[in-house]
């Protein structure tokens, strides 16, 4: 009998990291397929031209997914995003006859001290976060509106606004922006206390709390970061259409969790990569290309096709998690993690 579960257990493990692979790079299989499909029938889908165009567009929602899946992985949400960076482009509208690093800086800074609040909301007085941050969604939206009533045009915005629209060795700045914010990311999640500490969180509060993680500001500063990222993308839109634009980012507090959610970032906490994100806005990128090349159909039908993605996507990691689960509560399971200090299931 002994003998029989020892056999069972290596192929219950080989299955629970399957499944998992499958979580965290699920998003990315369907992009190659996705695009391999688009390329197919349409056959201008593939030029490097429009394959730039599609990642320098999502650059702006990218940035803002960075956050808001850092912020999902440690078990809350941040709807506050979308007007952050409607808000962002008007500060750099207003700052941009200071220099261009006034132009940048502001809409970075607004964003995180705005973060900032939220975070203590959430964490020291134990406020929901679907009450703080839609709080702060309209209040931003409300400044917004107030301090520019009409678009703010940029006069003579020179470097700042090369900075969104220039190139660097073949490839739009966004691009670069864009690829050196998520690898950043990558290293704060996988390779820093901070990260671990957001994984725990995630996974389970209390028990990170006994273990000495210090809950409050690990989440005061993970919603900060979320605000910052929000405020940068708000000021490369900006530097982009050289003006302020206080509609600006209207959608992205929900296509931002939508982009996490298809990129495997689970809506419990816990679980969670910056490739799967990627992945995610790329996807909706290239479904509102697809849309575009058709021609005949409406942009309206973007919305509905990420609908479906997300609906799929949830299910698929509800099942998937599940399995997971069950994978690792097989006969063994629970000796091997005994007999390995509990290193498996931590």
């Amino acid at each position: 009998m002994q003998n029989s579960t020892q056999a069972a257990a290596p192929g219950a493990n080989r299955r629970a990291q399957l499944i998992a692979l499958v979580q965290s790079r699920g998003a990315i299989a369907m992009l190659v397929v996705v695009a391999l499909v688009a390329g197919i029938v349409f056959p201008d889908f593939l030029r490097p031209a429009n394959l730039a165009d599609i990642v320098s567009n999502g650059a702006f929602l990218g940035l803002v997914a960075v956050g808001q899946s850092i912020v999902i992985i440690l078990g809350g949400f941040d709807l506050s995003v979308g007007s952050m960076v409607g808000l962002g482009t008007v500060l750099a509208a207003y700052a941009a006859p200071y220099g261009w690093g006034a132009a940048m800086l502001a809409p970075v800074a607004a964003g995180f001290a705005v973060g900032l609040v939220n975070g203590v909301l959430i964490a020291r007085a134990r406020m929901a976060p679907f009450i703080v941050t839609l709080a702060a969604l309209l209040g931003l939206k409300g400044l917004a509106l107030v301090l520019a009533s009409q678009d703010l045009l940029i006069a003579n915005p020179g470097f700042f606004a090369r900075i969104a629209n220039g190139s660097l060795l073949g490839l739009n700045n966004l691009i670069w922006v864009l690829l050196v914010v998520y690898a950043l990311g990558a290293v704060l999640l996988n390779h820093t206390r901070f990260g671990a500490a957001i994984f725990a969180i995630g996974g389970n509060e209390e028990a990170a709390r006994m273990l000495g993680v210090r809950v409050e500001r690990v989440k005061i500063l993970a919603y900060g970061l979320s605000g910052a990222l929000a405020g940068l993308s708000g000021a490369l839109l900006a530097s982009h259409l050289d003006s302020g634009l206080s509609g600006a980012g209207t959608g992205y507090e929900l296509q931002s969790i939508a982009a996490a959610v298809i990129g495997g970032v689970l809506l419990t906490g816990g679980v969670g990569t910056m490739a799967g994100p990627l992945a995610g806005v790329l996807l909706l990128g290239v479904i509102d290309n697809v849309i575009n090349q058709v021609g005949t159909l409406s942009p309206y039908y973007q919305n509905l096709a990420s609908g479906a993605f997300l609906l799929a996507a949830v299910i698929v990691q509800t099942v998937l998690t599940g399995r997971r689960h069950g994978a690792s509560r097989a006969p063994g399971s629970k000796r091997r993690r005994l007999a390995s200090g509990g290193a498996a299931g931590s």
